[in-house]
C-alpha cells in the first residue's frame, strides 16, 4: 500500500473532477452538484485507505514520490506526508464534500453558473491537498500562489455584499505575502546548495544573519496567509463576503497553510532564527488573541463575528508552536484540526441562519430558537466547541498548548488564558442575541424562518458533531500520528522538552 502514489493521485484527482463538472452543461445544476459530490467522497476514501496504511511508529515522511520536473533548478515534483500533513490532508477530505451539500443552492442564489461554481471547489481541493502533500520548496511556493486563484473568483463571482472589495484584497493581501516568499525561496536557493529538495535544505550551512532575514520573508507570508495580527485585516471582509460553505474552507483549511508552513519550512530550516524571533512571534500570537476577541465582542454581523473568532484561535496556535515543547506543538497541530472542524460548523450553520433569514446582522435575528430549535441547537453546540468547552475536541488541543507553554513561558500562558473568558463573552452574546430570548416579531413575517433543518443540512452537521465530541473524549487517533512529527521537528529547532522538577514527579505519583 505504502508504493501506491497517493499524493499525487489525490492532488491530481479534484482537479480532473474539476474539467469534468466545468464542461457539463449549465442547463442540468443537479447533476453537476451530484459529480462533484461523489468525485470529492472518492478523494475521501483514498485518503482514509491513506490513513490506514501511514505507519505510526515508521518513517518521519512517508508516500514519498518524486518526479523530474525543472533539472537546472533541481526542481521535482516531490510529494512526501509527515503526520502534520496526514492530518491536514484528512481535515482536507472531510470537509469539502460537506461543504458541497451545504453549498447546494449558494450558486443559483448568485445567479452564476453551477458548475463553474463546483469545478472551483474542486479546483481549491486539489491545490489545498498540493500545497501540504508537497515536500520541495518550489513545489510548495507554487502551491501555495496558485490556491488563492479558485478562491478569489469564489468570492468574487458568487459572494455577498462588497464580494469584489473583498476578493481584491484578499488576493492583494496574499499576493505580497507571497512575493516576501519568493524572494526567500530564491536567496534559500542560492546559499542552500542549488537546490529546493527540503531534505537538502533542512541539513544546508546557512549564516546567522542570512537564516534570519529568509526565516522573515517566509515568516511574513505564513503570518499574512494564517493570518496573525497585524496582517490580519483581510479575513473579516473575506470571510464576511465568501459564500458560507467557501468561507469554512478558507478559515478551516487554507488558512492552516500559514502555521504550517512555520512548522514545516520556518522552524527546520532556520532553527536559530526561530529561536530569535520566538518571542516576536509569541507577543503577536497574545496580542491577536486579546484584540481579536475583544472585536469579536463588538461584531454585529455574524459571518465576520466567526473570522475575528478565528484570528484569536489562530494567536493561541500561534503560541503552541513557538513555546517549543512537545505539548505546546501538537497542541498547535490538533487546534489546527480541531479549529478546522469546529469554525467550519459553526460557518456552515451560521450559514444556514443566514439564508433563512436574508440578512447576517445579529439585530435581525432574536428569538430564532422558537421558529427554528434543531437549527438553534447545532448553533450553541458549534458555539460551545468554538469557545472550548470541556468535551469538545477544541479543549484538548487549548489545553495542550496552554499547558506546554506555561512550562517555559508562564506569562504568556497566563495571558492567553484571558482569551478563554473573552471567548465565552462573545459566543455565548452571540447565541443570545440571535437565538434566546423574545422573538422578534419581524422573523414571523420571513418564509426561511418558518423551516427548520432538512435532511440534507442534518448530514452536513451531523459528521461534523460527532467528530468534535469523539475527538473531545478520544484524541489518541490525532496526536498518535501528531506527536513523532512534532518531536521531529522540535529535535530540527534543537529544542528539548523541559526536565520535570521533583515537586511535579511527586505531584505525578500521587
Amino acid at each position: 500500500m505504502s508504493d501506491f502514489p497517493f499524493l499525487s493521485v489525490l492532488t491530481v484527482a479534484p482537479l480532473v473532477g474539476a474539467l469534468i463538472v466545468a464542461f457539463l452543461p449549465r442547463s442540468r445544476p443537479e447533476f453537476a452538484k451530484q459529480v462533484a459530490l461523489v468525485w470529492s467522497l472518492a478523494v475521501l476514501a483514498l485518503t482514509v485507505v491513506m490513513w490506514v496504511a501511514f505507519k505510526t511508529g515508521g518513517e518521519r515522511f512517508q508516500f514519498r514520490e518524486s518526479y523530474t520536473w525543472i533539472p537546472q533548478w533541481d526542481a521535482r515534483f516531490t510529494f512526501a506526508a509527515d503526520g502534520i500533513a496526514l492530518v491536514m490532508l484528512m481535515l482536507i477530505a472531510v470537509l469539502v464534500p460537506l461543504v458541497i451539500l451545504a453549498s447546494w443552492h449558494d450558486a443559483e442564489q448568485s445567479k452564476r453558473s453551477v458548475p463553474a461554481y463546483f469545478a472551483l471547489l474542486l479546483v481549491l481541493e486539489s491545490t489545498m491537498i498540493g500545497v501540504f502533500a508537497a515536500a520541495d520548496v518550489f513545489l510548495f511556493y507554487l502551491f501555495f500562489e496558485v490556491m488563492l486563484v479558485p478562491m478569489y473568483f469564489i468570492i468574487g463571482s458568487y459572494g455577498g455584499h462588497q464580494r469584489q472589495y473583498a476578493a481584491v484584497k484578499f488576493f492583494l493581501y496574499s499576493l505580497v505575502g507571497g512575493l516576501f516568499m519568493l524572494a526567500a525561496v530564491i536567496g534559500l536557493w542560492v546559499v542552500g546548495g542549488k537546490t529546493f529538495d527540503w531534505q537538502a535544505l533542512v541539513q544546508a550551512d546557512i549564516s546567522a544573519g542570512t537564516e534570519r532575514w529568509l526565516f522573515l520573508g517566509f515568516f511574513i507570508a505564513f503570518a499574512i496567509k494564517a493570518p496573525f495580527f497585524p496582517f490580519h485585516t483581510w479575513l473579516p471582509d473575506a470571510g464576511g463576503a465568501a459564500p458560507a460553505g467557501s468561507a469554512a474552507l478558507l478559515v478551516g483549511v487554507m488558512d492552516k497553510v500559514g502555521t504550517f508552513g512555520i512548522l514545516r519550512y520556518c522552524l527546520p530550516m532556520f532553527p536559530e532564527a526561530s529561536k530569535w524571533f520566538a518571542p516576536w512571534a509569541l507577543a503577536l500570537g497574545v496580542i491577536g488573541i486579546i484584540y481579536a476577541a475583544l472585536l469579536a465582542v463588538g461584531q454585529n454581523d455574524l459571518k465576520r463575528l466567526v473570522s475575528y473568532t478565528s484570528i484569536a484561535h489562530f494567536g493561541f496556535i500561534g503560541v503552541g508552536i513557538f513555546a517549543f515543547t512537545t505539548q505546546a506543538g501538537t497542541g498547535a497541530v490538533l487546534y489546527m484540526v480541531n479549529h478546522g472542524l469546529a469554525t467550519g460548523l459553526l460557518f456552515l450553520v451560521v450559514g444556514m441562519l443566514i439564508a433563512r433569514r436574508g440578512s447576517a446582522l445579529i439585530s435581525d435575528f432574536g428569538g430564532a430558537g422558537k421558529l427554528v430549535p434543531v437549527l438553534a441547537g447545532v448553533l450553541f453546540f458549534a458555539g460551545l466547541a468554538s469557545l472550548a468547552l470541556p468535551g469538545t475536541a477544541p479543549f484538548i488541543s487549548e489545553f495542550l498548548v496552554l499547558i506546554g507553554t506555561f512550562t517555559v513561558n508562564k506569562p504568556v500562558a497566563v495571558i492567553a488564558t484571558l482569551g478563554i473568558i473573552l471567548a465565552a463573552a462573545y459566543v455565548l452574546w452571540m447565541v443570545q442575541r440571535t437565538t434566546q430570548g423574545t422573538l422578534n416579531p419581524a422573523l414571523t413575517e420571513v418564509e426561511g424562518m418558518k423551516r427548520d433543518l432538512n435532511l440534507r443540512e442534518k448530514v452536513v452537521v451531523a459528521p461534523l458533531i460527532a467528530l468534535i465530541v469523539l475527538l473531545g473524549f478520544y484524541p489518541k487517533p490525532l496526536t498518535d500520528v501528531i506527536n513523532p512529527a512534532v518531536q521531529a521537528t522540535m529535535q530540527d529547532v534543537g529544542k528539548t522538552d523541559p526536565a520535570p522538577t521533583v515537586g511535579s514527579v511527586q505531584e505525578a505519583a500521587k
